[in-house]
């Protein structure tokens, strides 16, 4: 079973997450912050930017399109109710399980700050339920 998608929503929470990105890593947002627990200079975030923003892009797509159809089935297997409510779930679930989890292990292995980590970890569960609202709001 291929679950029904909505891919307007998907392109919008895809250009959602660029937007929460921008908002997030902004120098007088948490920017500053991010570049100080990194290591980064502002020059160094200009070095391969135009890929990194293409790639972060493809990316969000692939993470929208997922979280989609995951809520659809998720939605569907539990039989109904507020579309929107299970997009929200689905996705503090998912980021739960598997982004947080995720970079935490990594984060721990390469020794970063844990600050960074908290940091990152908290634009991701952002980024996903803005995502989340997206979808829920426009199902199939």
């Amino acid at each position: 079973m291929i679950p029904e998608i909505n891919y307007i929503a998907v392109i919008l929470a895809t250009l959602s997450s660029m937007v929460v990105g921008s908002i997030w890593y902004a120098e007088k947002v948490f920017g500053a912050r991010w570049m100080k627990l990194s290591g980064m200079t502002r020059e160094d975030t200009q070095t391969g930017f135009v890929k990194a923003l293409v790639i972060t892009l493809i990316v969000s797509f692939i993470t929208a399109l997922v979280l989609a159809g995951t809520a659809t089935i998720v939605h569907d297997y539990y039989g109904g109710g507020s579309f929107l409510l299970s997009a929200v779930i689905t996705a503090i679930v998912l980021w739960a399980g598997f982004t947080a989890a995720r970079f935490i292990t990594h984060d721990l292995f390469d020794r970063r700050p844990a600050g960074l980590t908290v940091l990152n970890v908290a634009h991701e569960l952002v980024t996903l339920v803005v995502m989340a609202l997206i979808i829920g709001v426009w199902p199939a």
